[in-house]
């Protein structure tokens, strides 16, 4: 069993507060974010222009998962999009965030957690307005291969043992397979060092993934030549810490470590935010 982690607390209020990430929070995805005066400033001076920051939530979380950072970034002047991620296939979810990201005017910093990995490396492929990829303990699978087959690729995880299959209908008439985690389980597996309560939130509103989701084989591989970060997260259960740091030496992604949970963006807002940050200040000087 992994040793407890002594985080600083995140309020349940950042949680709560999800609902108003749509709207004074978060710009909504559907409306172009035309760039503020000072971006149109920097390129009458030949200088990129600021980018917007696309945060893309994984399995068993939704937007408010990201709460802390958008908050974080915010105060810094970043314009910010968390949309809602459907978690029904990995073909369908990386259209859907393709959808997202051609409604935006100017460069993108796209940020996946988890199995958003997995769908902003196969959103952003031919995007030319991607810059570059972060991914905050997050799969980043090559063509061909599937999150479950990743997980798989290395010892550690434990996301097996704590989930609950639910079957819901499909247009068909027939049923589909998604999976939850335990809520009794939750914090143990997903936020280890979180909070009780705010953990428990989490649990509450967690989003539940189609088994086909985590099944289906990438399609592209935008990492291959947009720049990646990667945060690896020491203690994360969902996971293994090393099939993340192999995804991310793979990938050439420049890397830091965290002694984090999988849900890290809830656990350490903080050196997630300064990872999106170095990414952005990339995008801005060019290199």
């Amino acid at each position: 069993m992994n040793p407890p982690i002594s985080r600083r607390t995140v309020t349940v209020s950042l949680l709560a507060g999800a609902a108003a990430l749509g709207t004074a929070g978060v710009a909504h995805a559907a409306h172009p974010v035309q760039p503020a005066p000072a971006d149109r400033s920097a390129e009458r001076h030949g200088r990129p222009a600021a980018p917007t920051i696309i945060l893309i939530h994984g399995a068993f979380a939704d937007a408010s998962s990201w709460s802390a950072v958008v908050e974080r970034l915010q105060r810094q002047g970043h314009r910010v999009l968390a949309p809602a991620l459907p978690l029904r296939g990995l073909a369908s979810d990386s259209a859907y965030i393709r959808s997202v990201l051609d409604s935006v005017t100017g460069p993108i910093v796209l940020v996946g957690h988890s199995y958003g990995g997995a769908v902003i490396s196969q959103a952003a492929a031919d995007a030319p307005q991607v810059k570059a990829l972060v991914y905050i303990a997050a799969f980043v699978p090559d063509i061909g291969e599937s999150a479950l087959q990743l997980t798989d690729k290395f010892p550690g995880s434990t996301l097996g043992q704590a989930t609950a299959t639910q079957y819901y209908p499909m247009p068909d008439g027939g049923q589909g397979e998604e999976l939850v985690i335990k809520k009794d389980l939750f914090r143990k597996q997903f936020a280890a060092g979180v909070p009780r309560a705010t953990a428990q939130v989490m649990a509450a509103g967690q989003r539940p993934i189609t088994l086909a989701a985590l099944q289906e084989p990438a399609t592209a591989a935008a990492w291959k030549r947009i720049p990646s970060w990667y945060l690896v997260a020491t203690e994360d259960r969902n996971i293994p810490p090393a099939a993340e740091r192999w995804m991310a030496e793979r990938a050439r992604a420049r890397t830091v470590t965290v002694r984090a949970p999988h849900a890290a963006s809830v656990s350490d807002p903080g050196p997630v935010t300064g990872l999106i940050l170095r990414a952005v200040r990339s995008v801005r000087s060019g290199h």
